[in-house]
């Protein structure tokens, strides 16, 4: 897994200087898009004021925890329109995450969620193509848009399981990812870059469709128990793959060394 540049030792340049402002820009534009959707949401919904402290106070702590990966970004200067997009995905999730602990989630809430869910999985390739087109591609932006997808999942999870949607188990579907971060920190051996895979996207998009429909109102226990253990079930199957891989790697370059 590749290690974050240290911002002390880019902070003086000129560039990091460039691209930290135009981050910031971009991050504050979000954030107030983000403030004025929860109010909106809120008030529709007669949601109380704490959803919409809660709703930005999980869009910052997001964005505190990619900052030290911002160098990576380097030596491109700007943001750019590739992550705005991810920065409006992160900004959906955060409206999403202002829901948790809340109840009872109204039956317009729930689609009102589902929807805007299923606008950020619309946008997920989104962000890809425009790095391309404007060859802004970098580390950064290739992890931003990894940790959006996986906070998303994790926020569909608990909703899901707040909702009584399935139990306890889903929550598994969030957690996943962070739990593989966790085993590569313990062995080493499992702290490697991942070939690029079709099938680990492929996994990530049906898990997400699969928790937006058991969230929706037309999907009742226990079907919507079944879509969500189904979709689990492949993304087990999809780490224990990557976990095989990473072994065996490992153990291809002692044996070769």
């Amino acid at each position: 897994m590749r290690t974050a540049t240290p911002i002390a030792a880019v902070a003086p340049s000129p560039q990091w200087r460039r691209l930290a402002t135009s981050a910031l820009i971009d991050a504050a534009g979000a954030l107030l898009l983000l403030a004025g959707s929860a109010a909106g949401l809120g008030a529709l919904f007669r949601l109380p004021l704490p959803y919409v402290g809660q709703s930005l106070l999980a869009f910052a702590a997001l964005l505190l925890a990619l900052l030290p990966f911002l160098p990576q970004h380097l030596p491109l200067q700007r943001f750019g329109a590739a992550n705005r997009v991810t920065l409006l995905r992160a900004a959906i999730a955060a409206l999403a995450a202002g829901l948790i602990g809340r109840a009872p989630l109204t039956s317009g809430l729930l689609w009102s969620v589902a929807a805007l869910a299923g606008l950020a999985l619309a946008l997920d390739g989104v962000d890809g193509y425009l790095a391309r087109r404007d060859h802004l591609q970098s580390p950064f932006g290739a992890r931003f848009d990894m940790e959006v997808d996986a906070f998303l999942i994790l926020v569909l999870a608990t909703l899901v399981y707040q909702t009584d949607k399935a139990g306890a188990w889903v929550l598994l579907s969030g957690l996943m990812r962070y739990g593989f971060i966790a085993l590569g920190r313990a062995l080493p051996q499992l702290n490697q870059p991942l070939p690029p895979s079709k099938r680990r996207q492929a996994i990530c998009v049906i898990q997400s469709i699969a928790l937006v429909a058991a969230l929706t109102p037309l999907l009742v226990p226990p079907w919507s128990a079944r879509l969500a253990a189904a979709a689990l079930g492949a993304l087990i199957a999809s780490f224990a793959a990557d976990v095989i891989w990473l072994a065996r790697h490992s153990l291809s370059e002692e044996n070769s060394a």
